[in-house]
């Protein structure tokens, strides 16, 4: 068994303090996006990724911008998306941009796709929401071509043709892409990442890990399967994660936080309509925090953290684990503490068990 690879990843919400009601501006955001990076690495961390939106309070649009700042300010720790949303731009853009952050952080780059949550997006980029999946196909299949290096010639639907394009910059990582791709709701993407080689990261922030599990398996099976064999495949998950010294200062401290961010994810962003959550207001209320807790999001000691964390790593077979701390308007300074004691307390607990396992 490989050993699990720890990353942090940021979603970029810009959301009023519960307590102050202060909501920062957005260049400070960003350097506390940066700030979380940097400090990412430092405290050992494989990874930081970037999740990308547009027209709301995820402060986000370009990760390739921001990630090539952080590139400057690491020397180690990968660097990703989380997601890149692939449909709705231009695929050989797509690929000169994340080719360029490859080059720039001396081949960095993890490069996560996928076709979003909401269908706004794909109408306000003037794309028809319910074509989704055919256009991140057909995209997914052009950015492919030119990450190998070889000049491509090609015809689709949803883009005008091509006619001997070679991809420049070259990207350090070739000819195949370092890529992931990020779905959950249905088995096409589960699919789509098995046959093709590519990793798959499981989206386990609102729904418990538990209901992956028969995707888990498919994933694990066709890739197996595939003309790539079962050593590409590369499964992953990202949880909500936040650890205090006890239990106790733990749920106290994050209750108002994590709230903060679900009532503002169920109550401005889902009238957006999501993609697979129906096109209009969620029907479901506000959970209540302790069945959050119990459920999909990770809150407690160190030992509780390493508990839940290997238990779900366990039961999906994981490669890789993403932890995202630092939403719903939680100081930087919060996030960061959090983060450390996941970092030199719970990481090395599971690292351990990884081992001694594996002994």
């Amino acid at each position: 068994m490989r050993p699990v690879t720890y990353g942090v990843l940021t979603l970029g919400d810009n959301l009023a303090d519960p307590h102050t009601g202060a909501t920062p501006p957005v260049e400070q955001r960003y350097r506390e996006i940066v700030g979380l990076a940097v400090r990412a690495e430092e405290l050992g961390f494989d990874g930081f990724y970037v999740g990308e939106h547009h027209f709301c309070d995820y402060t986000v649009a370009s990760p390739a911008v921001l990630l090539a700042t952080i590139a400057a300010r690491t020397e180690r720790i990968r660097l990703g998306t989380g997601v890149a949303l692939l449909p709705n731009h231009d695929p050989v853009r797509t690929a000169e941009d994340y080719a360029t952050l490859d080059v720039l952080s001396g081949g960095r780059l993890d490069l996560v796709v996928g076709r979003g949550l909401l269908r706004r997006t794909y109408t306000d980029f003037g794309l028809d929401p319910d074509a989704s999946r055919e256009i991140f196909e057909e995209k997914l299949g052009l950015l492919v071509e030119l990450w190998s290096g070889r000049p491509v010639t090609w015809k689709g639907e949803y883009r005008s043709a091509l006619q001997d394009v070679v991809l420049r910059p070259a990207p350090r990582q070739g000819p195949r892409p370092p890529l992931w791709i990020a779905g959950g709701s249905s088995f096409g993407s589960v699919d789509t990442a098995a046959d093709g080689g590519f990793g798959l990261i499981l989206p386990a922030l609102v729904p418990p890990p538990s209901v992956f599990r028969p995707l888990a398996s498919r994933y694990r099976e066709r890739a197996e399967a595939s003309g790539y064999g079962a050593a590409a495949s590369r499964l992953g998950l990202c949880s909500h994660v936040h650890v205090a010294a006890t239990s106790q200062q733990a749920k106290e401290r994050w209750r108002p936080y994590h709230l903060n961010y679900f009532s503002w994810l169920l109550g401005t962003l889902m009238p957006w309509g999501g993609m697979n959550v129906g096109r209009g207001r969620s029907e479901f209320g506000i959970p209540a925090f302790e069945d959050l807790i119990a459920g999909p999001s990770i809150c407690g000691s160190p030992a509780e953290v390493a508990d839940k964390m290997g238990q779900i790593s366990e039961m999906l077979g994981l490669d890789g684990y993403l932890t995202m701390v630092d939403h719903g308007g939680i100081p930087a300074a919060l996030a960061e503490e959090s983060m450390g004691l996941l970092a030199t307390e719970v990481l090395p607990q599971l690292r351990g068990a990884a081992a001694a396992s594996a002994g």
